[in-house]
């Protein structure tokens, strides 16, 4: 399996220590992506979307545990249940506003991400095929909200 990136995404977030750990804690935090100009064309009708799923790689993250202590709990979880950044596949998704399209570059609000994030695929988030009624969220039903505040520390870091 291969994948190669499709452009990068352009964050304030120089240093992975401090940032928000989720989209929540980044309302109103404004990137920009950067496409690969090979690849413009297929941004062909995009700025009809108010909001994209964004796939990317965790490029500063090297190895994983199975076992991790995320940043909203104390107690060791299993890695896939949660969203922790050194996993066996280094993939992240964030749910952002799209403000414009510019050519080959999309100016994006509410992204979470490391500067210079490659990224892998852009999908439109469209509610009627993404929002699901959950029913339970596990182990963060009590600390999900904490998301909002919280910031990155150093324990995803090699």
């Amino acid at each position: 399996m291969e994948f190669s990136p499709i452009g990068t995404i352009e964050t304030p977030f120089k240093d992975r220590e401090g940032m928000p750990i989720q989209p929540s804690g980044a309302k109103g935090i404004k990137g920009k992506i950067h496409i690969d100009p090979a690849y413009e064309e297929g941004l062909t009708d995009i700025d009809g979307f108010s909001h994209l799923i964004l796939l990317y790689h965790f490029h500063e993250s090297k190895g994983f545990d199975l076992m991790v202590t995320p940043f909203l709990d104390k107690t060791q979880r299993g890695v896939f249940s949660t969203r922790a950044p050194r996993r066996p596949n280094a993939i992240g998704l964030s749910i952002v506003r799209l403000m414009s399209r510019k050519g080959s570059v999309l100016e994006i609000q509410d992204i979470d991400v490391l500067d210079n994030t490659p990224l892998i695929d852009i999908k439109p988030y469209v509610p009627g095929f993404d929002t699901k009624t959950v029913t339970s969220t596990g182990w963060l039903e009590k600390t999900q909200e904490k998301a909002q505040n919280m910031k990155s520390d150093t324990r995803f870091m090699n």
